[in-house]
């Protein structure tokens, strides 16, 4: 067991750091971007108007994080699969998700502000690493399958 976590040392330590990243990235959150609605999402928001924000400022910052999250995880992705297949197919998948959540969360602000509840989920989607928890047990299932 002790030969086997000694021959994969560099793994482990490389998704102990990207870890800390995302829970740093987490922690320090209204510290490092614009975002209206961590405060909003806090409280009862189901019958409150949306926050007063900066579209621009908004967007370029939750832009910026899902860069953040996106590199994050490709880098454990790849660290866990050593495959560039899976890394390409990845970052198309990140790709494709950026567009339809930023395109959701534009047309949601603009035209469905009471539409709240649908806001805080394709948000949560935008902020968190949700894909990666999503991505890294189906490729390991799709390598096991392979395998047989």
């Amino acid at each position: 067991m002790l030969d086997r976590l000694l021959e994969h040392k560099d793994k482990i330590l490389i998704t102990v750091i990207v870890v800390l990243c995302f829970g740093l990235i987490r922690s320090f959150e209204s510290q490092l971007f614009y975002d209206p609605f961590l405060e909003y999402f806090e409280s009862d928001f189901t019958n409150k108007t949306l926050p007063r924000l900066n579209t621009l400022r908004l967007f370029c910052n939750l832009l910026f994080r899902y860069g953040l999250n996106t590199i994050l995880s490709l880098v454990l992705i790849y660290t866990l699969f050593k495959d560039k297949e899976i890394l390409n197919f990845s970052a198309i998948l990140y790709l494709f998700f950026l567009v339809m959540l930023f395109g959701a969360f534009l047309i949601i602000v603009g035209y469905f502000p009471d539409k709240s509840w649908l806001l805080f989920y394709v948000r949560r989607f935008i902020i968190q690493p949700i894909f990666v928890l999503l991505f890294i047990p189906a490729f390991y299932y799709q390598q096991q399958n392979l395998k047989k």
